[in-house]
């Protein structure tokens, strides 16, 4: 097979594969579709560079290589935008940077002053920066996603023969004249094979990453709340069996706080459902600036929220509910030129050697936290 039927076979394989793209954009969530039609777009323009190399011979050699090493660039330039995208981060100007260098200097040296060797050099040099910055972005997104490593590989020896093709070129004798599609080098062959890493594998990659961010979305919306973004009950039930097994296994403490907003139905009932969701978000927020990292603050429904404390004794428990208790009512919720003071009130229980299940906990904080709702509220009761 010579160079021009590769590009050839390659433009296809390529232009098949953005088809996809294409189809498959619609079904994604809407903020991966932007990153899906960027990647198509990169790799429409790759396909379309290597359709101008494949057909050279019938243009000028300055028109030739000055379309298609732009196409490619910017095809580049689409696919570091679509991983900037995908992270939800903004396109940055300065990645058209190399594609105005290269492509400049493309023309230049093939139509005012013929030089192959600076062609390629500088253009290789160009594809190194915007690969190594799409690099730089999957690397600076450390998440356990195998799909990000593998692309981040595919870059990464993307780079890697990018620089050796740049080297090989530059210890080889050539023509002012010199084309891509002849057939006297093995490397003349290898690129547009290479042109397929990116646009082809690269793709089935990208499409991973996108998989495998929706299934995250769908773990997070089945594990948080809605509104708040705290662990949900659901979480809250898991994560507290857990704690509760392990701390039955090592003799470790474990304590639950229950919270409620005192008289939330009149702020409802008042100012409106709106003002009694954003009260609610206001409160979630108070309550995790209040709790250590090491602990889990839930919304278990409507306006009752539970602190799974790790590790305290009863007292200790005391003092990290009393925490809680004053920084909601340190910070008076305000919202539409209204101010709402709210407070809340506490039930604290520990995990005591007969029990049998976190639920056990769970009732006797839920009893505790009615004593500090009949004893007047805006206080922290301690389970017998």
């Amino acid at each position: 097979m010579d160079s021009t039927t590769a590009f050839i076979i390659v433009s296809v394989m390529m232009l098949a594969n953005g088809s996809v793209l294409g189809l498959l954009h619609r079904d994604l969530p809407v903020n991966l579709r932007p990153a899906a039609l960027s990647w198509q777009a990169g790799t429409l323009l790759v396909a379309f560079g290597c359709i101008f190399f494949a057909f050279e011979w019938l243009m000028p050699l300055p028109l030739t290589v000055t379309v298609a090493n732009a196409a490619f660039l910017f095809g580049l330039v689409a696919y570091v935008w679509a991983v900037r995208r995908f992270y939800g981060l903004q396109p940055k100007l300065v990645d058209l940077v190399p594609v105005f260098i290269g492509s400049f200097t493309v023309f230049w040296f093939s139509a005012i002053h013929p030089n192959t060797k600076v062609r390629i050099i500088v253009v290789a040099l160009a594809w190194i920066w915007l690969m190594a910055a799409a690099v730089r972005v999957l690397l600076a997104h450390r998440d356990t996603a195998l799909s990000r490593k593998m692309l981040t590989s595919i870059l990464i020896a993307a780079i890697g023969f990018t620089m050796a093709r740049m080297l090989f070129y530059i210890f080889l004798p050539m023509e002012l004249d010199f084309k891509i599609t002849d057939n006297s080098s093995w490397m003349n062959l290898a690129t547009p094979l290479f042109m397929t890493v990116l646009p082809v594998v690269g793709a089935t990659a990208f499409v991973l990453m996108c998989s495998d961010q929706i299934r995250r979305q769908w773990e997070r919306a089945a594990s948080t709340d809605y509104l708040t973004g705290l662990a949900n009950r659901r979480t809250l039930t898991e994560t507290g069996a857990g704690q509760f097994k392990l701390a039955a296994e090592r003799s470790r403490r474990l304590a639950v706080a229950v919270l409620d907003i005192d008289a939330f139905k009149a702020i409802n009932d008042t100012y409106g459902h709106e003002f009694g969701d954003k009260a609610l978000v206001h409160v979630a927020d108070r309550l995790q600036a209040g709790t250590r990292k090491i602990d889990l603050v839930a919304r278990s429904g409507g306006e009752e929220f539970v602190g799974l404390l790790n590790d305290l004794d009863l007292s200790e428990a005391e003092v990290a509910a009393e925490r809680l208790r004053l920084s909601v009512a340190a910070d008076p919720f305000n919202f539409a030129a209204t101010t709402v003071p709210i407070t809340v009130s506490v039930g604290v229980a520990v995990r005591q050697p007969d029990d049998r299940s976190f639920a056990d906990i769970m009732r006797r904080a839920d009893k505790a936290l009615y004593r500090a709702k009949q004893e007047g509220r805006n206080r922290v009761e301690l389970a017998a």
